[in-house]
């Protein structure tokens, strides 16, 4: 049975050298790991759109989205992701942790302390290249 494909959107919100990285909370799938912060599509919206509304539940900030960084197809076991990352900013708002375990800003040399969700280590691999 073929899996259908889950739409997601997620932020590369850069803080001068840092991006911000968010702790999926425990009881979800792939609990504990870490990931960019974003969410799934609803009917009708804009990655843009879904972007912003996912970024102002879960942190409590404004983002102001940039242009797509990079897109990822990834077969998890229980779903399919087309996981499409934006470069953003913080237009308003400190970040917050309304739904995740932890958050915090880390520089593109300490990513290898952390474990990521695997949609995320082909954006890695690319955030290490071009760094």
């Amino acid at each position: 049975m073929k899996k259908t494909v889950t739409e997601v959107v997620a932020a590369l919100i850069w803080d001068g050298d840092r991006f911000l990285i968010c702790q999926r909370p425990a009881h979800k799938a792939r609990g504990l790991l870490w990931e960019f912060v974003g969410g799934k599509l609803e009917p009708g919206e804009t990655k843009e759109q879904a972007l912003i509304r996912e970024c102002r539940e879960e942190l409590a900030v404004t983002l102001s989205v940039g242009g797509v960084f990079m897109e990822v197809d990834h077969d998890y076991p229980d779903l399919n992701v087309r996981l499409t990352l934006f470069n953003a900013a913080i237009r308003e708002g400190t970040p917050q942790m309304l739904e995740h375990n932890d958050i915090r800003w880390i520089t593109v040399e300490e990513i290898p302390q952390y474990e990521f969700c695997p949609a995320d280590e082909t954006i890695l691999k690319k955030l290490r290249r071009e760094a």
